[in-house]
């Protein structure tokens, strides 16, 4: 099977159809093209939407990914970025295995082809020119024979024609030999253009044509198979990023089996755990009860407004401090009593009051009217300390409950170690290379890492003593030491150092069990902050001022919120008058203050009373 043979008489034909093979390989070349341009956008839009939905760092997100469903998604994303690496693996190895080597393959083959055709060409009008030669040669042999029988015929006439002269008879019988030499001449030529004619001819569709068809068959079939082979290749890049592609999804598959909804639960709660207990049973008001006393019409509280007041809390209260509330409004939503007073007892004994008295009353309002008033209340600021150090919360993150301090604190100390860790490792590398320059001076100046010697030894020492102090506080909280009253404590650069009772100067919220922040104080000590312009404008207002005095007519046992203890006997000042749920306000100095049984007590009013801060003596009856 050779198209030489088979066919030697189809040139034109075969031009045709090894052009038609060339736009074959051209359009497979673009259509590879345009899967590399497809490879490369997919892969592009898998890593833009990875990257669309991987965490933000330093943000609320990044914090979100500690949990195993969300660590799985995260996992998914990268996965997803190694997915669209390996389809730009697949884009890259068809533009260069296959794109590049069959554009400059077509390159070559159109040369070749170009070649090949010439020279069938060339060989086509060789013929050409040898029929035209033996076309030429017939012609004029014909044409010598015609001329040589005419002048034989013209011979013969004048020879039998005796009116003609000798000379002309012999002129014409010469004549005749010369038109049959010229016509001996046109036959010899011819027959020998005709002998090369034919051997040309043979030659051309036995040997020339044979081979140009031969090397242009063998041209076209290695296009065939080159396109052959490029169609497999193009399966072979797909099948070898395959396993790489299955890893990917097994890795995402993996973590999706390690999502785990028993863990996820117990981080949340780790996160969002206060470590207070739930709050207690609300009491039940009787409303049934007559009110023992009128509400004195010259009480300043009544005048100041309910909800105004502003007690100051004595060693046994802790003042409830919901966050970013003004005291006087807060106190008006939170201290009112859910309790009325205890009855005086019998006897003068504590023990006739087994349980002790229940929280006082201000006025009698709905729990969930004081919650909806609390709710809808504007936020304040509630220190200003905290805005100068850019709206940060306390060094030793005493705003947040228990157990969600523990975890910054201990964030914090894990954080300083790892500081302290780099700091070492800098100092043993400049130690050592102060060591190399000792013995070989030529080196370096060993006096030069002196300084920063220096320098980081005080960062190691000022870490350490970072750590000792927030692991003082994490002690605290894991309540491994007790409280440190008078420590002393480093505050922001715009105040300076100040000794606080185991706290900050700024006012520490903490959450109670009830679900509101109370003021936390080391060893029932009140808090004492220095006075500042800025506090003004964010702190309490001035104390109530007395109404009168009262002497105690039993002991009462002050042991629940807002309430104070008093001795049998007792003088106190009064500061607010009973409102007629049976409890009045008073204080014993400038630091004690709470609610007592009315009952309990024996009141004298006076208008013109001093608010003087002065303990005053027990009276004995």
């Amino acid at each position: 099977m050779s198209w030489g043979t088979e066919l030697w008489d189809q040139f034109d034909n075969l031009e045709k159809h090894t052009q038609w093979g060339i736009d074959v390989l051209e359009k497979y070349i673009k259509f590879v093209k345009e899967r590399t341009e497809i490879e490369l956008s997919y892969a592009k839009q898998l890593r833009n939407l990875s990257k669309k939905y991987q965490p933000k760092k330093n943000s609320k997100e990044e914090e979100e990914y500690r949990y195993t469903s969300t660590r799985a998604f995260l996992a998914t994303l990268n996965e997803m970025n190694d997915y669209a690496g390996q389809h730009e693996v697949i884009s890259e190895n068809m533009t260069s295995l296959i794109t590049g080597e069959l554009t400059r393959y077509v390159q070559e083959l159109k040369q070749e082809r170009k070649s090949h055709f010439h020279d069938g060409r060339k060989a086509q009008q060789h013929i050409e020119t040898c029929w035209k030669q033996l076309e030429a040669s017939k012609r004029r042999f014909e044409r010598d024979c015609k001329e040589a029988d005419r002048a034989q015929q013209y011979f013969e006439k004048m020879d039998a024609d005796i009116n003609v002269t000798k000379a002309d008879v012999e002129k014409a019988r010469q004549q005749a030999q010369l038109r049959h030499q010229m016509a001996e001449d046109s036959k010899a030529e011819y027959s020998s253009t005709l002998q090369k004619f034919n051997s040309e001819q043979h030659e051309h569709y036995y040997t020339h044509i044979p081979n140009i068809f031969q090397k242009i068959q063998e041209m076209e079939e290695r296009r065939i198979v080159r396109i052959g082979e490029s169609m497999k290749t193009f399966a072979e890049v797909d099948r070898q990023v395959i396993p790489i592609i299955g890893k990917c999804l097994d890795e995402i598959t993996k973590a999706a089996e390690s999502v785990d909804h028993k863990n996820d639960s117990q981080m949340v709660i780790e996160a969002f755990k206060s470590g207070f207990e739930p709050p207690g049973d609300i009491d039940f008001e009787d409303f049934t009860q007559p009110m023992k006393r009128t509400v004195s019409e010259s009480s300043l509280s009544n005048s100041r407004g309910d909800g105004k007041s502003e007690p100051k809390f004595g060693s046994k209260s802790k003042g409830k401090l919901w966050p970013f509330i003004k005291k006087n409004k807060l106190m008006s939503l939170l201290t009112s009593p859910h309790q009325p007073p205890p009855p005086p007892p019998a006897s003068a004994s504590p023990s006739a009051v087994p349980n002790g008295p229940q929280s006082p009353k201000q006025q009698k309002e709905p729990l969930s009217h004081r919650f909806n008033e609390f709710m809808t209340s504007k936020p304040k600021i509630h220190c200003f300390r905290s805005l100068k150090r850019g709206g940060a919360g306390p060094e030793d993150f005493s705003n947040l409950p228990p157990e969600q301090r523990r975890k910054k604190l201990q964030q914090k100390v894990d954080e300083l170690n790892r500081d302290i860790q780099k700091e070492m490792d800098s100092r043993d590398a400049l130690t050592k290379m102060k060591d190399v320059y000792v013995k070989n001076p030529q080196m370096g100046d060993a006096a030069s890492v002196d300084h920063r010697l220096a320098e980081l030894g005080q960062n190691i020492e000022k870490l350490r003593l970072e750590v000792q102090k927030f692991e003082g506080w994490l002690a605290e909280v894991e309540g491994r030491l007790p409280a440190r009253p008078e420590q002393p404590r480093r505050q922001s650069g715009v105040y300076e150092a100040q000794n606080a009772s185991g706290v900050n100067s700024c006012a520490q919220d903490r959450e109670s069990p009830d679900g509101s922040y109370t003021e936390e104080q080391s060893q029932e000590t009140e808090m004492k902050v220095p006075a500042t312009d800025f506090d003004d404008e964010f702190d309490d207002e001035e104390p109530l001022p007395t109404i009168g005095t009262c002497k105690a007519l039993y002991t009462f046992e002050g042991q629940n919120e807002g309430t104070i203890s008093v001795a049998e006997g007792e003088m106190l000042y009064v500061i607010e008058e009973d409102k007629g749920d049976g409890w009045t306000r008073i204080r014993r100095n400038e630091d004690e203050e709470g609610y007592v049984p009315t009952s309990y007590v024996e009141v004298y009013l006076d208008k013109n009373a001093k608010d003087v801060h002065k303990p005053l003596q027990k009276i004995s009856e």
